[in-house]
């Protein structure tokens, strides 16, 4: 490996393991990025999901915004020494 690459992974924070915090925090985050996506005005004409006021596009692209933000947090709450 080039010495350009593996300098910077020596400076990588360490990440951590799965436990049941980090999953508390992804399910809540992908459940606010849900309700927020439930607030989009116009839907497109597409089938919904069963229970949701959702499109299935939108319920998709709402797990994975809340995936997102939901790693974002943990890693944070890491590199701060919270979990």
């Amino acid at each position: 490996m080039s010495s350009i690459l593996i300098a910077q992974l020596l400076s990588v924070p360490p990440t951590p393991d799965w436990n049941f915090t980090v999953g508390i925090i992804i399910s809540l985050s992908c459940l606010v990025a849900v309700i927020l996506t439930s607030f989009i005005k116009y839907p497109e004409d597409t089938m919904k999901m069963p229970g949701l006021p959702l499109t299935i596009p939108a319920f998709i692209a709402a797990m994975c915004f809340g995936h997102v933000i939901g790693v974002g947090i943990v890693l944070g709450l890491t590199n701060i020494g919270s979990i």
